[in-house]
C-alpha cells in the first residue's frame, strides 16, 4: 500500500538537517534540499510558483489563505506533512487534497473553520494525524469522518464541542490518540460513546471540560490506554461514570489554582469497580485521610499523590502490587510518617521537594526490600549521622538521589545496607566526611555513577573515592581544591576505571603532570569554567579519542607539540578563552586549521589579542610569520656591510701594528 512507502518520513521528520539554508524567491527558506520548505509568517496569500513539484514537508503557517480549494495543494503531489497554522482559513471545499495521495499529517491548528466540504479529505490514502486545535468547531458532525479510516491522531482541544456524540461512521479502527480537552462537554452518555468501544490502546484527552454527568455504566467493559479527566472538580462524579472501565492509566489530577473538592473517605469508593494499573491525584486535597480513604487502591500498580497537602500516610490498607509511589510536594515532617510496609513491592518511591525539613529516623524504609530507584531530593534533610541506620533493609536499592539537601555527616560505614547501589546522587548537599582511614563508599563496589558537585567535599582527604572499582562517571563540579591545584597524588586515582570526569568550575588553576596517570580508561574530561592559564593536554598524552573542554578558562597560548599529542578522534573545546592570534601562537593556529574536526564549539573559539583582531574567529585567521623577500635583501645587505666594515677596521688595525712595528 502506498501508505507505507513514506512512513520512514515521519520517522526522519525530527533529524531534518537545518543546515542547508537557501532562499526561495527571497522568502520560503529550504530546510532540506528540494524535500521540505518553511515559509512561516511570510504574510503569503498562496503558494509560492518556486516551491519544488517534490515537496514533502511544508510549513505554510501563519500566512493568509481563507480558503482552500481543489487547486491549491495540485502542483505539490508529494506532500506528507502539511502544516496550516492561524492562516486564516474559513473554507475548505470539495477535494481539496485529492491530489495528494500521500498526505499523511494536516495541521489546521488555530484557523476558524466555517465550512468543511464533505470530500474535503478525499485524496490522502494514509492521513494519520489531523490538528483542529482552535479551529472553532462546536460539534463532532461538522468534521467528514468518511475519508479518515486510517487516522491515528485527531487533536480537537480547545473548541467548544458540547456534547460527546460520536457517529456511527467515526474513524475508531486505528485511531490511538483523541484529544478533546478544554471544550465545554459537560455530560457524556452512553450512545455518544458507543463507538469508542471498539478501540484499542486509546488515549482519551477529556482534560479541562466542565464534566458534571455521566451516564451509569457508559464505559462499562470499555477498555483504553489512557483516559485523562484532569482539572474536573469533582472526582466522584468521574467515578461513578467510569464503572466497568479498564485503563492503564487514569488522570485525575488538577492544577496549581484550580479549585476542587477536597477527596473524603468517600470520594474514591468508585476506583473498586475500575480496572487501573496507574493513577494520578495530584494537585487534590485530602479531608482527613485514613485507611478508608485508600481501600479501593489496593490493585495500583503507580500512585501520584504530588501536592496533595499530606502530612501522614498511616493505617494503609496493604497495597501489594504497588510499585511506584510518587509523593513530591508534600508536608512530611518525618519518613516515618508513612507506613512503608503497605508497599511491600515498591520498587520506586520519590519524595522530592517536601516543604517542610524532613527528619531522617531509623528504620522508616526496612520493610522496602525490593525497592530499587529512592529519590528524597530537594527535602531539606540534614543528619549527622547519615546513612546506614535510615537506609536499613534496602538490600536491593539501585539508584539513591540525595541532592538539593541541607547536610549530611558520613561515617565509616554510611552506605553498609545499599552494597548494590549503581548511581548515587549528593549533588547540592553539604558532605562532610568524618575524620577516618576509610571512605564512606568504600563497599559500594558496583557504583558507576557518583555525582558530587556543589557538594563542599574536602578534595584533601585521600580516601574519598576508595573501594569504587566500577565507577564510570564522576562529577565533581563546583567543588575546590586547595591552592588550586590538582596534585599527582590526589584522590582521584582510586577510581582507575573512570571514562567521565567533570571539572567543572572548580576555581582551578594547576593541573600537575601526573594528576590522572592512573585514569587510563578516560574518554570525556570537562574543565570548563576553571581559572587554567596552560592548555595541559600532556596530562592526557597516553589516551585516544579523548574529549577534553577548555572552554572559559585564562588560556592564551598553547605550544604546537601540546596539540600533536591529541590523537585518534579527540575533540577539544577552546570556547571563551583569551587566546593570542600572534606569531607567539602559530602553532595553535597552524594546527587549528589543519585539524578544524577536532573542534568543538569554533564560532565562540575567538581571538582577544592583538586588539585588531579581538572577536575575530580562529579558523579565519591568516597570519604570515615568516620574512618577505624585501627583509631577506635588507638583512643581507645589513650582513654584508657589518662583514665588510668589520674586514676594513681588522685591516686598518693590522696596517697600524705594521707601521708601529
Amino acid at each position: 500500500m502506498v501508505c507505507c512507502t513514506y512512513c520512514w518520513l515521519l520517522m526522519g521528520l525530527l533529524g531534518l538537517s537545518y543546515e542547508v539554508s537557501k532562499p526561495l524567491n527571497q522568502m520560503c527558506t529550504e530546510l532540506f534540499i528540494n524535500r521540505s520548505y518553511s515559509c512561516e509568517g511570510l504574510g503569503l496569500t498562496e503558494l509560492p510558483e518556486e516551491l519544488p513539484f517534490m515537496t514533502e514537508v511544508l510549513d505554510f503557517s501563519f500566512n493568509f489563505l481563507h480558503l482552500l480549494q481543489q487547486s491549491t495543494f495540485s502542483r505539490l503531489k508529494a506532500l506528507v506533512h502539511l502544516d496550516l497554522t492561524r492562516c486564516q482559513i474559513n473554507w475548505v471545499y470539495e477535494g481539496t487534497f485529492e491530489s495528494n495521495i500521500f498526505l499523511e499529517i494536516i495541521v489546521f491548528t488555530g484557523n476558524n473553520l466555517l465550512f468543511l466540504a464533505s470530500t474535503a479529505f478525499t485524496g490522502p490514502q494514509c492521513l494519520k494525524h489531523l490538528d483542529l486545535t482552535q479551529t472553532g468547531i462546536t460539534k463532532l458532525a461538522f468534521i467528514p469522518m468518511q475519508d479518515l479510516h486510517n487516522i491515528e491522531t485527531l487533536l480537537l482541544g480547545s473548541n467548544h464541542i458540547q456534547t460527546l456524540e460520536l457517529l456511527s461512521d467515526f474513524p475508531i479502527r486505528k485511531l490511538k490518540h483523541l484529544d478533546l480537552q478544554m471544550n465545554n462537554i459537560q455530560t457524556i452518555s452512553t450512545r455518544g460513546i458507543k463507538a469508542l468501544k471498539q478501540a484499542n490502546n486509546l488515549t482519551l484527552n477529556l482534560r479541562d471540560n466542565k464534566i458534571m454527568h455521566i451516564e451509569p455504566k457508559a464505559f462499562s467493559s470499555f477498555s483504553f490506554y489512557s483516559l485523562d479527566f484532569g482539572s474536573c472538580s469533582n472526582i466522584s462524579v468521574i467515578l461513578d461514570g467510569l464503572q466497568g472501565v479498564s485503563t492503564a492509566i487514569l488522570w485525575l489530577g488538577t492544577f496549581l489554582g484550580i479549585d476542587s473538592l477536597p477527596i473524603q473517605e468517600s470520594t474514591l469508593q468508585g476506583i473498586c469497580n475500575i480496572s487501573v494499573d496507574y493513577l494520578t491525584l495530584q494537585y487534590h486535597s485530602f479531608l482527613e485521610p485514613s485507611g478508608d480513604t485508600f481501600q479501593c487502591l489496593s490493585k495500583l500498580k503507580r500512585l501520584d499523590l504530588t501536592h496533595t497537602s499530606l502530612s501522614e500516610l498511616r493505617s494503609l490498607p496493604q497495597m501489594n502490587l504497588l510499585k511506584e509511589l510518587n509523593l513530591n510536594w508534600n508536608e512530611f515532617l518525618n519518613l516515618c510518617d508513612i507506613d512503608f510496609s503497605a508497599f511491600p513491592s515498591l520498587s520506586h518511591l520519590y519524595i522530592q521537594q517536601n516543604y517542610y525539613p524532613m527528619n531522617l529516623s531509623f528504620g522508616c524504609l526496612e520493610s522496602l526490600s525490593k525497592l530499587q530507584h529512592l529519590d528524597l531530593s530537594g527535602s531539606h534533610i540534614e543528619s549527622l549521622d547519615c546513612c546506614s541506620n535510615q537506609l536499613q533493609g534496602l538490600i536491593g536499592l539501585q539508584h539513591l538521589n540525595l541532592s538539593h539537601n541541607r547536610k549530611l555527616l558520613f561515617h565509616n560505614a554510611a552506605f553498609n545496607e545499599c552494597s548494590n547501589l549503581k548511581v548515587l546522587d549528593l549533588s547540592f548537599t553539604c558532605i562532610i566526611i568524618n575524620n577516618n582511614s576509610q571512605s564512606p563508599f568504600h563497599n559500594l563496589h558496583s557504583l558507576q555513577i557518583l555525582n558530587l558537585s556543589f557538594s563542599h567535599i574536602d578534595t584533601s582527604k585521600q580516601n574519598i573515592l576508595q573501594g569504587l572499582s566500577s565507577l564510570i562517571v564522576l562529577n565533581m563540579n563546583g567543588n575546590t581544591f586547595k591552592s588550586g591545584t590538582i596534585f599527582s597524588d590526589n584522590f582521584l586515582q582510586k577510581a582507575p576505571n573512570l571514562e567521565v570526569l567533570t571539572l567543572a568550575s572548580c576555581q582551578l588553576m594547576v593541573i600537575e603532570a601526573k594528576a590522572f596517570s592512573a585514569l587510563s580508561k578516560l574518554k570525556y574530561v570537562d574543565l570548563n569554567r576553571n581559572n587554567l592559564t596552560a592548555f595541559c593536554s600532556d596530562v592526557f598524552s597516553s589516551l585516544r579519542n579523548i574529549y577534553l573542554n577548555f572552554a572559559n578558562n585564562r588560556i592564551h597560548i598553547i605550544p604546537h607539540d601540546l596539540l600533536t599529542g591529541l590523537s585518534g578522534q579527540s575533540i577539544i573545546n577552546l570556547s571563551y578563552n583569551p587566546l593570542e592570534c600572534t606569531c607567539s601562537n602559530i602553532g595553535l593556529l597552524t594546527w587549528y586549521k589543519q585539524n578544524i574536526d577536532k573542534i568543538e564549539d569554533s564560532e565562540q573559539t575567538l581571538c582577544a589579542e592583538p586588539k585588531s583582531l579581538a572577536g575575530t574567529k580562529l579558523f579565519s585567521i591568516n597570519l604570515s610569520c615568516g620574512y618577505s623577500a624585501a627583509q631577506i635583501a635588507l638583512i643581507t645587505l645589513v650582513v654584508i656591510i657589518i662583514i665588510v666594515v668589520t674586514f676594513i677596521l681588522i685591516m686598518n688595525v693590522l696596517k697600524y701594528k705594521n707601521v708601529r712595528m
